[in-house]
């Protein structure tokens, strides 16, 4: 394959330092896990000022990786600043609320500081909530004022859509601050014990990519919000062990099969302070999936989603009285997947994405929900609406048109008569944020390219660096690049005919005569794509120093492939996608550079899963196995992830008894290696105490590592340390040469 110019040139970059002996150390646990951070300056959460003169971005520290501030770049050129000082605001970060820490869980925040920043509409103010308190940046004075001091968290704070107001969540109740008078509105007061307005519930901020439980309307006369009502959710009282000691959380988790929290959706009336329930229909068992406004905010969309998930309706509401119609209805035998491609045009229309043709591809209908036509076609699908232009009649979409491994940004006209024109070059995996008449902030990567970020104009011709993190001398991977590998991707067959794509890399000084053990870094589970053409892991590297292979496969039901591949796992997990990790292994141990006996499996969460499955089945006979956080019996884990691909225990007894690891431990093979977060509300530890108790029980022997206060995920450099070095030593010992 030819080499893009963006990966050509990188490589030229490595080969150059190589040759000027820069880059002659080995990667070691201790530097991955030190400042400043080996991937460079990356610059995360980037976006245009709404009227594209500033972007706007996240960076790490420099002293503190786990830090961020807030950064701005004009646009017609000139150096970037810093725009908010997040050391200098808050020295001394406090604990963060119960509510904000498991907010933050669910947006896989991991940083503290500037977590997140929203602009008002005429981009003259930036709002950056800032450990529980609220801060506003004044654009064109780049003064900071601070809107909040208070013992209880602000969370969920947004800038009003022309900046006269500023918005949190407090104590359960949604609040307005009037920015010109200097005070504040309460919009709710009723919020306590199980009723929370205007804030995402457990399943929306885990399952549903919703992170938010109120919207204002354009004109600022409106704030659509939820009313949420978990009382008839189950309690599952949850240990939360610190390294202090331990308390009891009284969570409240809807399991399958339980009852879910009741979502209702109001809009309150700035103007006249009443408010109003939008009907919903009688069925309260159902799911608030988005929530939407028109360009002139007359009219309120939400999005309704059945339990069973097979149907999705559009609801259009009227905000002055909360009366709503269904004017679209998606249906799917199997499940419909949720979006953010829905996008509401001048004339009443909407675009709307579907898999109805095999692949994800957007729609265009009129106001009153007619089809008006398709306006993508093709074996591949979209990844996600990134920019309209209804006067130029155009719209922007990622996909994966030419190769799944690769993401690039397309335009096509909103006709459907043209074939998607690809904007951004190169072989590898781009982010992008376009603004008016096509500009766009672009980010990229390859696995020869650590991540960078620049402005780009329409055509993709780059206008000027945000963050180049140039891979040169001076950059903080630049001693280790002469031992830097990339990976070599391919295809395999699974039993349906289906390609499923791998990747594979080998060790520094890679000898293609020898024989190496291998690691599979195995995912599986369903709308996660894990083989891409992107930077890769740097922590992964360690086991490339350690002397072992490292193997990547995304088998059926993984994302941006098909409808049919995706759903090909239905009511079934832990079939297919096993059998297409065991057609992995089979080709993997064919290999010649490949020794067969000496294969280890490491995944977390479904990934945990998956290890499990993969050592308790007879084809995989694996020598070593590190399993972390793994869902074991389905019934334990939430409703709206489960539910899609199992249905209910009710009504799928049989999978649910299938896809349960302990009667599968007398099969189990090879050494075991289970980790856990003693304080994880995402997949409970109970998961994790019945694999431990069925061992027990059947006196089989295994390795354990659990992480006091730690959630779903092993969370700062101490203890990610501690965890690399902990699968390092038993991979070590488990997979050596005898």
């Amino acid at each position: 394959m030819k080499l893009s110019l963006l990966a050509a040139t990188s490589l030229a970059t490595l080969a150059t330092l190589t040759s000027a002996a820069l880059a002659q150390e080995r990667l070691t646990p201790e530097r991955v896990f030190d400042n400043p951070s080996l991937n460079g300056p990356t610059a995360r959460s980037v976006t245009l000022s709404p009227d594209g003169e500033l972007v706007a971005y996240l960076l790490p520290r420099q002293d503190d990786a786990d830090v961020l501030d807030l950064w701005a770049a004009p646009v017609t050129g000139g150096e970037p600043f810093r725009l908010v000082d997040a050391r200098a605001l808050v020295p001394d970060a406090g604990e963060l609320s119960e509510a904000e820490r498991a907010r933050r869980e669910r947006m896989r925040i991991s940083q503290r500081g500037v977590v997140e920043y929203s602009w008002d509409d005429q981009g003259r103010f930036i709002l950056t909530p800032l450990e529980g308190d609220v801060f506003l940046a004044n654009r064109e004075d780049g003064s900071v004022r601070r809107l909040t001091e208070t013992e209880a968290d602000e969370i969920d704070a947004k800038v009003s859509p022309n900046g006269n107001y500023v918005s949190w969540v407090r104590n359960q109740d949604l609040v307005v601050y009037d920015l010109a008078n200097g005070f504040e509105i309460p919009v709710t007061s009723d919020g306590d014990g199980p009723i929370t307005w205007a804030t995402a519930e457990f399943i929306a901020q885990e399952e549903m990519d919703r992170d938010t439980g109120y919207w204002w309307s354009p004109d600022e006369r409106y704030i659509a919000l939820t009313r949420v009502d978990e009382s008839g959710v189950d309690i599952i009282p949850r240990l939360d062990i610190q390294g202090s000691g331990a308390t009891t959380i009284e969570q409240r988790y809807p399991r399958a099969g339980r009852p879910n929290a009741v979502v209702q959706v109001w809009v309150h009336d700035m103007t006249v302070g009443d408010r109003r329930q939008v009907d919903l229909g009688e069925n309260a068992d159902i799911y608030v999936a988005r929530v939407d406004w028109s360009g002139d905010g007359r009219t309120l969309y939400v999005q309704r989603q059945s339990r069973d998930q097979r149907t999705l309706d559009l609801l259009a509401v009227n905000p002055r009285t909360s009366d709503s119609r269904v004017i679209l209805t998606e249906t799917n035998d199997h499940w419909v997947d949720l979006t953010h491609d829905f996008t509401p045009l001048a004339d009443g229309g909407f675009l709307w994405s579907s898999d109805r043709d095999g692949n994800l591809h957007l729609y265009r209908y009129g106001p009153d929900g007619a089809l008006a036509h398709q306006v993508t076609q093709g074996d591949w699908p979209i990844r996600g609406v990134e920019h309209v232009d209804e006067d130029a009649g155009r719209v922007w979409f990622m996909a994966s048109i030419d190769d799944p491994t690769q993401q690039h940004l397309y335009v096509t006209d909103l006709d459907g008569q043209s074939a998607p024109e690809r904007i951004t070059g190169g072989e590898g995996w781009w982010s992008a944020d376009v603004g008016e008449a096509g500009v766009f902030v672009g980010s990229y990567s390859d696995p020869a390219t650590p991540p960078n970020t620049a402005l780009y104009a329409p055509d993709g011709g780059r206008l000027r660096w945000i963050e180049e993190n140039a891979l040169d001398a001076d950059h903080p991977y630049a001693p280790f690049t002469a031992r830097h590998t990339v990976p070599t991707y391919g295809t395999i067959q699974a039993e349906d005919g289906s390609d499923l794509w791998y990747q594979i890399l080998t060790p520094p000084d890679f000898d293609p005569t020898r024989e190496y053990p291998a690691i599979i870094e195995v995912y599986g589970g369903p709308g996660v794509q894990r083989v891409t053409r992107s930077w890769q892991s740097v922590a992964s590297r360690l086991f490339l120093e350690a002397g072992y292979v490292v193997f990547r496969l995304d088998n059926r039901g993984s994302s941006n492939r098909s409808a049919g591949f995706q759903t090909a796992l239905d009511r079934n997990l832990g079939t297919v996608e096993v059998d297409d990790q065991a057609a992995g292994l089979q080709w993997l141990r064919t290999q010649p550079y490949i020794d067969p006996a000496r294969i280890g499996a490491t995944g977390w969460s479904y990934g945990g899963f998956m290890v499990l499955m993969m050592m308790t089945d007879p084809r995989f006979d694996l020598a070593a196995g590190a399993s972390g956080a793994p869902p074991t019996e389905w019934s334990l884990y939430d409703t709206h992830y489960t539910e899609r691909f199992m249905g209910t225990p009710q009504d799928n007894a049989a999978g649910y008894a299938a896809s349960d690891v302990i009667p599968r431990l007398e099969n189990l093979e090879g050494r075991l290696m289970i980790m856990h977060g003693m304080a994880d509300d995402n997949v409970i530890f109970e998961n994790a105490t019945r694999v431990i108790n069925g061992l027990q029980e059947r006196s089989m022997p295994f390795e354990m590592m659990l992480y006091p206060g730690q959630r779903h995920g092993v969370r700062g450099n101490p203890r990610q340390l501690q965890q690399w070095r902990t699968w390092l030593d038993f991979f070590g010992r488990e997979l050596a040469d005898d």
